[in-house]
């Protein structure tokens, strides 16, 4: 049994009409391996799309976020309706967030630490807190 073709390409994902999302783009995707997505929030509202480097850190590399919450200005511009997503996403994106095209936007994130300079020196403190908290810990239990 042989099948046909109509002719049609594919979509690129996002720039449909039926999405239900507008994904915000943040950092490149080709610079993760692979990617998990992350409800923030009540379901269905925002999610962040985590892209995992070959280095083995987690960063993000999206946003995704309801059409029900947003809506495009005459400037093309994403506006967040959702005061409690608003929130969330000021604290990872800086500046406007600008159309690229159908559904996809475009943005910066707030704090862009290259790879080369992690771990920083507050991740370093935190770490070693964490592992003095995990040792009083056990030591407790036996």
């Amino acid at each position: 049994m042989t099948t046909t073709t109509s002719g049609r390409a594919r979509r690129k994902p996002g720039t449909g009409p039926a999405a239900g999302y507008y994904r915000i783009e943040v950092r490149p995707a080709r610079s993760f391996a692979s990617f998990r997505t992350q409800d923030v929030g009540k379901k269905g509202g925002l999610e962040r799309i985590a892209g995992h480097r070959e280095s083995g850190s987690w960063d993000t590399q999206a946003w995704l976020v309801s059409k029900d919450h947003a809506h495009v200005n005459d400037k093309n511009e994403l506006v967040i309706d959702n005061a409690q997503e608003c929130q969330a996403l000021k604290k990872a994106i800086s500046g406007k967030i600008t159309l690229v095209e159908g559904g996809i936007f475009r943005a910066r994130p707030a704090k862009n630490i290259p790879e080369t300079s992690k771990p920083t020196p507050a991740m370093k403190r935190a770490q070693t807190a964490n592992i003095k908290k995990a040792q009083a810990a056990r030591k407790k239990k036996v």
